[in-house]
């Protein structure tokens, strides 16, 4: 019997005994005129009298906390459960408005009395992620530097002194630390399935919300302050992710038939995952994204377990050690230091689509993004929804039984998986450079198009005529005679046709376009490729000024509103011009060739790499000075020039005394 099927819970035995049993211990009944007056005011010290302390007197106890709490917790679930829903928004309406989502809460009755446990745990996530946010921001109020884990943001000083220590501790035994009842974590990691988790911690996390809200307000007006919100993230380079097809009714109901036949999905985690795809269906795409992200990192944890042989890791971990999660999941090496064996079963473009979406610092980091409130719900994208579904699916397909399935019956995801098996990095810093360069190159391509008014006005540009310094280029294809060998590719062939703008716009595309492994670079491979990318970004800028220097003085010379140094200034703009071009494509060349062959640095000892980086350090230096004088407020030409040779013999004379490796 597989996991799948003989796995009933992932909460291992004393997590679980605090989530599902604890607060059922202790039967008494609470009027809730005890903790909620007829304002509707929250009155904290019944709540904060049930907390418990060691006997050494440092620290919570939170079994005993969690047991006394329960019947307080009943009392709020019946309340809420008994209102009419009118009548909850009226009374909680202004409470909730500190958390910038007022909406959010007030739906949450709606979830409670469904009484169904995925639309439970879904605003449980929500509600956790949007607290997080929102006591970030009052910590701001009088701190700086608001603490990334939620746990130390609990356990602050600056919150303890604007709603009092004896309320954190209040909130610390629902969130924030493995030996609570830890909630926002067991929830958002995958752990617990939809009916573990009981509704009346849902309930009772509301009331704290309302009474956070009225404790807030009496400190502003106190003492004359201002709650500030920071901004939302917001999905940059979207236009780079696309990979799957659109997900139509076809491929969304076969993924509902695979459900129940995959490995990779636990039994009792079923509900999320067909949740997860009506999400998709209803244009809900933030719910979806909730619904899958932990889904993932659950089937991800039972394929990490299966592979590694150490199924123990399926479950919660206890208070004395980690959580198996996606930073152990995905990592090389396990924590004994053996060889992580789910890179290999999942495979490389597998890999890179994770480090994408999870992990790398320019890409979306989604599921950090979302579990730390810092997404506007209401404007998530379909398109990332799109991706991550359709990514999951290729998962799910992956760990079927290989009989129980016909083929035939998966010619619908035959798009979706040519389109997973040839996924590349976007965000990775090697993808980064790639993209620069191509970003570089269609700056390049408007130097062709740039007004020349040597041809438009001879007779006033006689001293426009001046050919390229014939040393430029010699010295240029010396050097891509050496480059030629280290590409180890034939698309600088003949190096004199190469200085032809056209052939080698079209070359450098292909070589852009060219896998370049990036799983686990070393740190001194990421070292060199920063570099490498600070150059093409700069290349671009230089660029980029030099089109719009152009195109501005171009309009100037024929209005005729140029003063004589500048009519003088603008003719050695475009004398410059002929002899950067063939430079600043040197230049990218040698980007993306040192990228193809990036990993060879593993093979350089310590002083060879030192000159190495000194070398491309060097280029990054005249680049940096080429774009100072090039910009609108410079426009120093001669000394681009004088530069120019300088950095040109330099390349070459590197070349020459290094070997090819």
């Amino acid at each position: 019997m597989s996991a799948s099927t003989s796995l009933t819970t992932c909460l291992s035995p004393a997590v679980y005994n605090m989530v599902c049993l604890r607060g059922f211990e202790v039967q008494t009944s609470v009027e809730i005129i005890n903790l909620l007056d007829k304002y509707n005011r929250v009155s904290w010290s019944p709540i904060c009298e049930k907390v418990s302390y060691l006997s050494s007197g440092e620290g919570l106890d939170y079994a005993e906390s969690v047991r006394k709490l329960g019947p307080l917790c009943d009392s709020v679930h019946q309340h809420f459960m008994s209102l009419p829903d009118e009548k909850y928004e009226t009374a909680f309406h202004d409470w909730f408005q500190w958390t910038n989502n007022c909406k959010l809460f007030l739906s949450a009755l709606s979830a409670l009395k469904s009484r169904d446990g995925s639309k439970i745990s879904l605003q449980l996530m929500k509600m956790t992620s949007c607290l997080e946010r929102s006591l970030g921001d009052v910590y701001l109020i009088i701190g700086k530097d608001c603490p990334f884990l939620l746990r130390d943001l609990l356990a602050s000083q600056e919150l303890a002194k604007i709603f009092s220590q004896s309320v954190m501790n209040v909130l610390r035994i629902f969130l924030g630390s493995p030996q609570s009842l830890n909630l926002r974590n067991i929830l958002w990691h995958g752990f617990v399935s939809p009916n573990e988790i009981p509704p009346k911690y849902c309930s009772m996390l509301l009331l704290l919300t309302a009474g956070l809200g009225q404790l807030l307000q009496s400190w502003l007006t106190n003492f004359g302050m201002s709650i500030v919100y920071r901004p939302y993230f917001v999905f940059n380079n979207m236009q780079e992710l696309p990979v799957f097809p659109d997900l139509n009714e076809n491929v969304l109901s076969k993924a509902e038939s695979l459900i129940e036949k995959s490995r990779f999905v636990l039994a009792h985690m079923r509900p999320f995952w067909n949740e997860a795809i009506a999400a998709f269906r209803q244009g809900r795409y933030a719910d979806c994204a909730i619904f899958l992200l932990p889904q993932l990192e659950t089937g991800l944890r039972l394929a990490f377990t299966t592979v590694n042989g150490c199924p123990d890791r399926m479950l919660t971990a206890e208070s004395t050690s980690l959580y198996t999660t996606f930073d152990e999941i995905l990592a090389k090496h396990l924590n004994d230091g053996s060889h992580n064996r789910l890179p290999g079963s999942l495979g490389e473009p597998a890999m890179e689509f994770l480090w994408d979406i999870l992990n790398h610092q320019e890409g979306p980091r989604v599921r950090d993004h979302l579990s730390h409130g810092e997404i506007l719900l209401c404007e998530f994208p379909k398109q990332f929804a799109s991706e991550l579904l359709g990514f999951s699916i290729m998962l799910i397909r992956k760990h079927l039984e290989q009989d129980s399935f016909d083929k035939k019956d998966l010619v619908v995801l035959y798009p979706l998986i040519d389109a997973a098996e040839s996924y590349q990095s976007r965000f990775h810093p090697i993808a980064l450079v790639q993209r620069q360069v191509l970003q570089c190159r269609e700056s390049l391509q408007k130097w062709d198009l740039l007004p020349n008014p040597s041809l438009e006005y001879p007779s006033e540009t006689k001293e426009l005529q001046d050919n390229v310094d014939p040393a430029f280029c010699s010295d240029i294809e010396k050097i891509l005679s050496h480059l030629h060998l280290q590409a180890n590719t034939c698309f600088i062939k003949d190096c004199s046709s190469w200085l032809q703008a056209d052939k080698w716009f079209v070359s450098i595309k292909k070589l852009c376009r060219k896998s370049i492994s990036n799983l686990y670079c070393p740190r001194l491979v990421l070292e060199a490729v920063g570099v490498l990318r600070k150059i093409s970004t700069l290349c671009h800028q230089v660029s980029d000024n030099i089109v719009s220097t152009s195109q501005l003085r171009y309009e100037q010379w024929k209005n005729k509103t140029l003063r004589s140094r500048q009519r003088l200034n603008y003719q050695r703009l475009l004398c410059s011009i002929r002899s950067l071009s063939p430079v600043l494509r040197l230049i990218i060349t040698i980007v993306i060739v040192n990228l193809h062959n990036i990993h060879s640095i593993s093979k350089k000892n310590h002083l060879e790499y030192q000159k190495y980086l000194k070398y491309l350090k060097s280029i990054q230096q005249y680049i940096e000075n080429m774009s100072t004088c090039t910009s609108p407020e410079k426009n120093r030409w001669d000394e681009t020039i004088q530069m120019t040779s300088r950095i040109i013999l330099k390349i070459k004379i590197f070349n020459e005394t290094n070997k090819v490796e």
